[in-house]
C-alpha cells in the first residue's frame, strides 16, 4: 500500500458515500484547520489507483518532538480518526487493508517516535482498532449514544425512552414555548449560555465563537440552529446539532433550562430541552432532507452525571475507540499538552 498526501480537494474526490463522520468533510476540516494549532495533514492510503483509506491529522511541532491528533483538542470534535473502505467484501482482505493502512500512516508521520504523541477519537465506522494495539498503542473503548429514528412516526420512538422521559416530551409540547430554527445570532447566544454555564461550573470545555460562526457558515446544509422560547418570545434555551451521512448530532447547547407552565395554575415545570430534542427527532421524522437520517447521536456516554440523563433517550450504547501514544515518556507529554491545551 501506498501512503500518499492530498489536498483538501482531493480529499473531498476520495471521501466515500457512507461511512463518515460530519467533521471529515473537506468544509469542517478547512475550518477546523483555520482555528487549530498545527498543520493539517491528509493522507490516503492507495493500492494502486484505488484509494482503500483516508485519515485527517493535525500535526504540531513541539520544542521537543511532535504532537499528532485526530480530532484537535478543545475544538468539540467527538470523533475523527481514519476512514478504511477496502473494495472487498471478505473479512481477510478488510482486515489485511487496516493493518497495512495503520502500519503505514505510523510510519508516514513517525508517530513511534518516543519524543511524539499520538491521540485519536476513532469515527463509528472505524471498528478494528487492533493494529494500533500491535504497534504499540494505547487503545480503549469510549461511548455514546445513538437514538434510532428510523421509525414510523415520534410514538413508536418514543416506546424505547424511559416513563419520565415520554411524560417530559409530552408535557413540554402542551405548553405555550415555541422552537424555531434560527440563524447566527440565536447559535451565538446559545455557544454564550453554554460558555456561562461552564464559567459556574468553573469547567473547562467551550468552544470559541468565531470558530462555531465559521462552521456554520461552511456547512449549511449539514447544521440547524434550534431554539426554544417562551410566548413573549424571550430565548430559555437551544441546540446546534450537526449532519453527516445518516446521522444529526447533538452538538452545542441543550444547557438544563426548566420553565414554570401557566396553562394548569399548578405551577408545575417542564424541562425546554425536552421540547428541543422533540422537535430535532419530528424534523428527522418529517423533513425531506432527513431521509437518510437513521440516527439521532446524544455525542457521549463516558461521563457519569450525564449518563442518567441520556440514557433515558433509549438510545444503542455504540462504541468507539480511542488510541493514544503509551509509555513514560509520552505520559509526561500528554500532561504538559493537556495543560497547553486547557491554557491556550
Amino acid at each position: 500500500m501506498e501512503i500518499k498526501r492530498v489536498t483538501l480537494d482531493e480529499w473531498g474526490q476520495l471521501l466515500p458515500a457512507s461511512g463518515f463522520e460530519v467533521f471529515h468533510t473537506p468544509e469542517a476540516l478547512s475550518v477546523l484547520d483555520s482555528h487549530t494549532s498545527g498543520d493539517l495533514q491528509l493522507l490516503g492510503g492507495f493500492k494502486g489507483t484505488s484509494p482503500v483509506a483516508l485519515l485527517p491529522v493535525f500535526v504540531r511541532e513541539l520544542s521537543v518532538g511532535r504532537a499528532v491528533f485526530s480530532p484537535p483538542p478543545g475544538m468539540g470534535v467527538p470523533r475523527l480518526g481514519p476512514i478504511v473502505m477496502p473494495n472487498s467484501p471478505k473479512r481477510s482482505k478488510q482486515e489485511a487493508v487496516t493493518r497495512a493502512f495503520i502500519e503505514g500512516v505510523i510510519e508516514e508521520l513517525d508517530a513511534n517516535d518516543p519524543l511524539s504523541l499520538l491521540r485519536m477519537q476513532c469515527g463509528l465506522s472505524f471498528t478494528d482498532p487492533r493494529p494500533f494495539h500491535w504497534e504499540g498503542f494505547h487503545v480503549e473503548p469510549a461511548f455514546t449514544y445513538l437514538v434510532d429514528v428510523d421509525k414510523p412516526d415520534l410514538e413508536t420512538i418514543l416506546e424505547s425512552f424511559s416513563r419520565s422521559r415520554r411524560r417530559e416530551f409530552r408535557r413540554a409540547a402542551e405548553t405555550e414555548l415555541t422552537v424555531t430554527r434560527e440563524g447566527l445570532e440565536a447559535a451565538e447566544r446559545i455557544v454564550d449560555h453554554v460558555g456561562n454555564r461552564y464559567d459556574e461550573r468553573d469547567d473547562i470545555g467551550q468552544v470559541a465563537w468565531p470558530y462555531v460562526r465559521d462552521l456554520l457558515d461552511a456547512l449549511p446544509d449539514r447544521s440547524r440552529v434550534y431554539v426554544a422560547r417562551d410566548s413573549a418570545g424571550e430565548y430559555l434555551s437551544g441546540i446546534i446539532t450537526l449532519i453527516s451521512d445518516g446521522m444529526v448530532y447533538f452538538w452545542q447547547g441543550g444547557v438544563s433550562e426548566s420553565y414554570e407552565t401557566t396553562d394548569d395554575g399548578d405551577g408545575s415545570t417542564v424541562s425546554v430541552n425536552s421540547l428541543v430534542h422533540r422537535t430535532i427527532i419530528e424534523d428527522t421524522l418529517m423533513d425531506p432532507e432527513f431521509s437518510n437520517v437513521g440516527y439521532y447521536d446524544l455525542v457521549g456516554a463516558n461521563t457519569r452525571r450525564l449518563c442518567a440523563y441520556k440514557s433515558k433517550f433509549g438510545g444503542q450504547l455504540s462504541p468507539y475507540y480511542v488510541v493514544e501514544s503509551s509509555g513514560m515518556s509520552t505520559t509526561l507529554a500528554k500532561a504538559g499538552y493537556r495543560f497547553l491545551t486547557r491554557h491556550r
